[in-house]
C-alpha cells in the first residue's frame, strides 16, 4: 500500500530518472570517446585515457563539498551546480580540441567530474522522502533511468562526433547544451532541506566511528570494487576494440550494449533485494565481474568484447546497488551528509586509480593490443578477492554483533 511519503518519494523518482536518462547521456558519450579524443593529443600513448581518468578525480575531489553543500542548501542547490560543472567542463575541453591542447582537455574533464560527482547522488535523492520497504526500489528506478541514457548518449556522440571540421568536437558542444538545458528539471523536484533544527540533540557518529561499523565499510569496499574494475575495463574498450581492427563505431556499439547492461537490470534489482536479500544480492553482482573478465582473457573476438562488456555490465548493477541499499540503510538520517560524501570520496578514489591505470595497463605492459588488454582484465582479480573476502566476513560475524 502506497503512503503519502512513499507519493512524494515517487514523484521525485520520476524527475530523477529524467535527469538520469538526459543529463547522464552525457557520460556515455565521453567516456566512449574521450579516450579517443585523448590518443588524438596525447604525445604519449600512456596517457591516451588521462582525460577520462581527470573526470573521475573531480568527481572524487568535489563528493564531499557537494554532499556538505546539500545538506545545508538542499538537493536542487547541489544538482544545479552539478549542471553547470558539466556544461563548464565541456566548453573548456571543446577549446582544447579547437587548440589542440592535450592540457585543456584534461583540464575541462577535470571540471566535468562536477557533473558526474552530482549525478552519484541521484541514488541517494530517490531514498530521501522513500519509506523503508520502498527504499530499494526507489534507488533501482533512478538508476534504471540510466538505461534511456545509454541509449540517447551514443546515437547523440553518433551524430555529433564528425558534425565539425575538428575531430570529437561536436560531441563536447552537445554536452554543453545538455547539461544548460536539463539543469530545468530540478525545479520539479520536491526534497526540503535538512532543518537543522530536526537533528538538534541527536548524537551522530563521526566518520571514524561509522567506517568502524561492519556493514557500512563492507558497503563502502563492494561499491568502490565494482564501480572502480567497471571502469576500469571499460576506458580500455575503445582503444582495445579500435586496436584490435574494429572501427569507432564498433566500438560504440559495444559501449552502448555495456550502459545498457548496466542499468537494465535496475528494474528487477530492487525487488531481486527484497526478495533475496542485499548480501546474496552483492555476492552475484563480483560473481558476474569475474565472468565478464574470464570473457575477455579468452579471446579478441568481437562477439568477446561484446558478451564481457554485457556481463561487466550486469556485475557492477548488482554490486553497486547492493552496497547503495546497505549503505542507505546502515546511517541515520543525520548521519547521511556526512557518510554520503565520504562513501563518494572512497568510491570515486578508487576509480580515479582505476582510470588512471586503465591506459597504462593497455597501451604499455605488453607487446601488443591483446597483452595489454589481458592485463587490465587480469587486474581485476585481487580486487574481486578484496570485496568477496569483505562479504564472507560479514556473513560470519555473530548475528548479535
Amino acid at each position: 500500500m502506497m503512503t503519502d511519503q512513499d507519493s512524494l518519494a515517487r514523484r521525485n523518482v520520476a524527475v530523477l530518472v529524467a535527469a538520469q536518462a538526459i543529463l547522464g547521456a552525457q557520460m556515455p558519450m565521453i567516456f566512449t570517446f574521450g579516450g579517443l579524443a585523448g590518443q588524438s593529443l596525447a604525445t604519449n600513448a600512456c596517457f591516451a585515457t588521462l582525460p577520462i581518468s581527470m573526470i573521475v578525480l573531480g568527481s572524487m575531489l568535489t563528493a564531499t563539498p557537494l554532499s556538505s553543500l546539500m545538506q545545508r542548501k538542499g538537493r536542487r542547490v547541489g544538482f544545479v551546480v552539478g549542471a553547470l560543472g558539466g556544461a563548464l567542463g565541456a566548453a573548456i575541453s571543446a577549446y582544447g580540441l579547437l587548440q589542440s591542447s592535450f592540457f585543456f582537455l584534461c583540464l575541462g574533464s577535470l571540471f566535468t567530474g562536477i557533473y558526474m560527482s552530482a549525478q552519484g547522488f541521484y541514488r541517494f535523492a530517490a531514498a530521501d522522502r522513500a519509506s523503508d520497504a520502498f527504499r530499494p526500489k526507489a534507488i533501482s528506478y533512478v538508476m534504471a533511468g540510466g538505461l534511456l541514457s545509454a541509449v540517447i548518449g551514443p546515437q547523440l556522440g553518433a551524430a555529433t562526433v564528425d558534425a565539425m571540421v575538428v575531430p570529437f568536437l561536436g560531441i563536447y558542444l552537445a554536452v554543453v547544451v545538455l547539461n544548460l538545458l536539463g539543469m530545468i528539471m530540478f525545479v520539479f523536484l520536491d526534497i526540503p532541506v535538512p532543518d537543522r533544527n530536526t537533528f538538534a540533540g541527536v548524537v551522530a557518529r563521526s566518520r571514524v566511528e561509522l567506517m568502524k561499523t561492519p556493514r557500512v565499510v563492507v558497503a563502502v569496499i563492494v561499491a568502490a570494487v565494482s564501480y572502480a574494475l567497471m571502469n576500469l575495463v571499460m576506458t580500455s574498450t575503445p582503444l582495445a576494440v579500435v586496436g584490435c581492427g574494429f572501427g569507432k563505431g564498433a566500438a560504440g556499439h559495444i559501449v552502448t550494449s555495456h550502459v545498457l547492461a548496466m542499468y537494465a537490470p535496475s528494474f528487477i534489482t530492487g525487488h531481486v533485494i527484497a526478495r533475496f536479500g542485499v548480501e546474496k544480492v552483492m555476492a552475484t553482482g563480483l560473481v558476474i565481474l569475474a565472468a565478464a573478465g574470464a570473457v575477455a582473457i579468452a579471446g579478441v573476438d568481437l562477439m568477446n568484447f561484446y558478451a564481457a562488456l554485457i556481463l561487466l555490465g550486469v556485475g557492477w548493477n548488482f554490486g553497486f546497488i547492493g552496497a547503495t541499499t546497505m549503505l542507505t540503510g546502515s546511517v541515520a538520517p543525520s548521519e547521511r551528509g556526512r557518510m554520503q560524501g565520504l562513501n563518494d570520496l572512497i568510491v570515486f578514489g578508487g576509480v580515479t586509480l582505476a582510470s588512471l591505470s586503465s591506459g597504462g595497463l593497455m597501451n604499455c605492459s605488453g607487446s601488443s593490443v591483446q597483452a595489454g588488454w589481458s592485463a587490465v582484465n587480469m587486474a581485476m582479480l585481487p580486487f574481486l578477492v578484496l570485496a568477496g573476502g569483505a562479504l564472507i566476513w560479514l556473513a560470519m560475524r555473530p548475528k548479535s554483533a
